[in-house]
Parts: structure tokens; sequence; C-alpha cells
């Protein structure tokens, strides 16, 4: 049996017309019928990095008794010269939180995944203790199962008080070993007594992995680096699917 946590993760590639450019990772998010794609905001644009792609693909299983099948699904980020994807805003700027909604119709008409819903988001006001164990679910420096198509699962905890805007931003701190292409990976807690609202899969989303957390008083030769991550409260997600 799969655990269905890895059915939700996605590795994202992005393009620039025919030339590849990046790697990162991603995951389905639905409500009320519609299925979103969620990863960070700047796997979609930065332009601090110049990094400006048009479209991105991601890989698909088509079979759950066959999970070496799979499809590449290729998605426009841009039509007549406007963005596709969703991002937000809030007094501290911008959230590194992106969702862009998938044409369920375009989709192999076998495609199989998991996608978390608005049941599974923790809310900011929930209670969480710091030291959590969670799970970061992606895919760093592209790095899977290449034969079945599968994400990897890194091991981490909340690193700061969970609900709390860590230095005013709308994210938490988590404290985990991670990479580049890591970045829109699910941040998850799991329910051990299950809940009938979260079906098949009993996992709580908790946030979006960004990015690694550095100071810029450290001292590289001296200094190991913190080991530190922001994710981005989940609870964006209601506000970038609403209709």
């Amino acid at each position: 049996m799969i655990d269905t946590l890895l059915l939700t993760a996605v590795r994202v590639l992005t393009y620039s017309k025919q030339q590849y450019l990046t790697n990162a990772s991603g995951f389905f998010f639905e409500r009320e019928g519609r299925l979103f794609l969620v990863t960070s905001r700047h796997v979609m644009f930065d332009a601090p990095s110049n990094h400006l792609p048009d479209r991105i693909e991601i890989e698909l299983h088509t079979d759950l008794d066959n999970l070496v099948k799979s499809v590449n699904f290729s998605i426009p980020l841009y039509r007549d010269g406007n963005r596709l994807w969703r991002q937000g805003i809030d007094g501290a700027g911008e959230i590194d939180v992106a969702v862009i909604e998938l044409d369920r119709a375009a989709l192999p008409a076998t495609t199989a995944y998991s996608a978390f819903t608005p049941a599974h988001i923790y809310q900011p006001h929930d209670h969480i203790e710091v030291g959590t164990r969670l799970l970061i679910v992606g895919f760093p420096l592209g790095f899977h199962d290449t034969l079945h198509h599968m994400p990897v699962a890194r091991r981490a905890a909340t690193a700061s008080a969970f609900g709390l805007r860590f230095q005013g931003a709308g994210y938490f701190l988590t404290d985990a070993r991670t990479h580049r292409g890591a970045s829109g990976a699910p941040v998850v807690t799991r329910v051990e007594n299950g809940s009938p609202e979260l079906g098949h899969l009993p996992w709580m989303l908790l946030g979006v992995h960004s990015s690694r957390f550095d100071v810029g008083s450290r001292d590289l030769t001296q200094d190991e680096a913190l080991g530190l991550n922001c994710a981005w409260y989940a609870d964006i997600l209601l506000t970038l699917t609403t209709d």
C-alpha cells in the first residue's frame, strides 16, 4: 500500500519555451470540485534572479496499480500576456505561495493523485506545540524515485511559535535539512486518530515550504548554516482559491 501523502506531491519543472530552467516541488489542492497546483511563487516568477518561465511541467501517475507509468503534463503560465497563476500579498509584502488551476478535462482520464482540501488546513490559531514532528515532502535537488516517480520525505519540526508571524511575515520556521528543489513542498503533520472529513489522507497541512532561512551576519568560514526554513501558513490557500 502506498501512503496517500506521497501522491499529493509532484515534481515541477520550469521552462522558457523549450529551454529547461529549474526543478521545484508542488502539490495538489482541491476545493469545491476544482483542482489546483500549489508551489512557491518564486518558482513561477522571480525578478531578482531573472527567472522568467513561460510554462511548467508536472509528472502525473496514470495507473495506481503500476506507478511506473506516468506522463508529463505541460501547464502554460500566461495567456495573452496575462499570468494564469494567483499569488498573495499582505501588509508585510509578497507571500511566496502561488496556485494555478488545472483543467480537469485536459488531464489523462486515469490520472492517479491525492489532494489536500480545506479540511486539511491547520489555521494559525490552532494549537501546535513547538517541536511538533513534521514532514516536508518534495524533490530536493530533483532527487526522487525515478522509476516510480515518487517524492521523498524529510523529517522536520516546528522551530518557531506556530500562529505567530515570524518577524512580522506570514510564515513560521521549521528545523529540517532541505535543499534547492524542495520549494513548494507541503509541510504536514500526521493525524493519529484520523477524522472522517480527512478521508483517505490522514495528514494536516500546516504550510508551504519556501526556502532556507539564514542570517546576514553569519561567518561563512566559521559558522554552519542555521538549518532553519521558512514555511508560509497554508491558510493562504483559502484566499488564493476563492472564486
